[in-house]
């Protein structure tokens, strides 16, 4: 396997299973211009360029991959040629959309990743004579139910940040700034196993109880709660991401007291996870705990969200989202509790739900770390 995807039979299985769902919407095919999904389908890390570059997926046939004849090198990045996919390539003053139309057979009814640039899809609507939709619907299904190599990846991603997570009480020492800090576990991240960085979130003090605070030259004081979130690609591009908060010094009883319901929130939520059961019911098992003690107003955001070759994706573990969990559902689970002009705080894990439960691939303690 490169070590930037999987094997090819994986694509290809991916490929099969996406001509048929657009089979069964009614749609001639799929239209996959570089980004999450054609990484998802193809294992390919193109970018967009003016130039189009696109892997049609007919529902019947076999795909092909469009693309500049200068950017013909790009394919040996993915599994295209393994797969022996038609390539039809072009070069400048050739219309690369007739080249779409031709492998779709025709004008049709497609539909095409949500990440395409209105340069290629309006000139692609034109070429076909119909607006196309969003291949979100149809390929939802396939990226929201991650296969065991995925599993894997996940599992492999979340260890790593859990090493990182290991290490961040000796970064949090009064007089440092949180821009510190946070250079510190940038290179713990990669220092620890991830490709690159994601996003690092060090929220001392007021600063903790806003949610995607990021860092900033705040320095660290004894009594501060500080929230640590941080998330990493991990080969073959699948993302850790994980939050534990942090006492520097011993908290207050106050503190300690709410955190702890914060805690049995997070893992009331976590048990409510197995197949058939709802994300809003998984988030109503958070909520209903900060609600009985009188926390809820706290709680400003969703208790989780889908995780994979994005950040966040679905599915989004939500009030209102009737979505029935499955197997193989990978999420977050991050309740937080959140202060303004004080404190917050937050505990997350990313789970994949198994066949009678959850799995987390996190496991640091949930207990609030205190750094002396």
């Amino acid at each position: 396997m490169d070590a930037d995807r999987f094997e090819a039979a994986v694509y290809a299985r991916r490929l099969g299973a996406a001509a048929s769902l657009a089979g069964r919407a009614g749609l001639a095919g799929l239209v996959i211009t570089p980004g999450y999904d054609l990484r998802y389908l193809l294992g390919s890390r193109a970018e967009t360029f003016e130039r189009l570059t696109a892997l049609v997926v007919p529902a019947v046939g076999e795909p092909t991959v469009v693309l500049p004849r200068l950017e013909l090198a790009s394919l040996k990045e993915s599994a295209a040629l393994e797969l022996g996919l038609s390539v039809r390539d072009w070069v400048d003053g050739e219309d690369p959309y007739a080249l779409v139309r031709g492998a779709l057979g025709g004008a049709a009814a497609v539909a095409v990743t949500d990440g395409m640039p209105a340069l290629h899809l309006l000139p692609l609507a034109a070429e076909l004579g119909v607006l196309p939709v969003l291949a979100t619907e149809v390929l939802r299904e396939l990226r929201m139910v991650k296969e065991e190599a995925e599993i894997e990846a996940l599992r492999a991603a979340g260890a790593a940040i859990d090493r990182v997570h290991a290490r961040v009480p000796s970064f949090l020492v009064p007089g440092r700034t949180e821009a510190e800090v946070a250079a510190d576990i940038s290179e713990a991240i990669v220092a620890e196993g991830h490709s690159e960085v994601a996003f690092v979130i060090v929220g001392s003090g007021p600063h903790g109880a806003d949610p995607h605070h990021g860092f900033s030259d705040r320095v660290l004081a004894e009594g501060d709660i500080v929230v640590v979130d941080i998330g990493g690609m991990y080969a073959p591009g699948y993302h850790s991401d994980s939050t534990r908060t942090y006492s520097i010094g011993k908290p207050s009883p106050v503190v300690a007291e709410q955190y702890s319901v914060l805690q049995q929130a997070q893992r009331a939520a976590f048990d409510a996870v197995r197949p058939g059961v709802t994300a809003a019911q998984v988030d109503a098992a958070a909520r209903d705990v900060l609600d009985a003690a009188g926390l809820a107003e706290y709680f400003v955001h969703r208790t989780g969200h889908g995780i994979g070759l994005c950040v966040h994706e679905e599915p989004y573990i939500v009030a209102g989202n009737e979505l029935p969990l499955a197997e193989g559902m990978a999420f977050s689970i991050e309740p937080g509790i959140y202060f303004p002009g004080q404190w917050g705080a937050r505990i997350e894990d990313i789970v994949v739900v198994t066949s009678d439960g959850a799995m987390s691939v996190n496991n640091r303690p949930h207990e609030l770390v205190v750094v002396s």
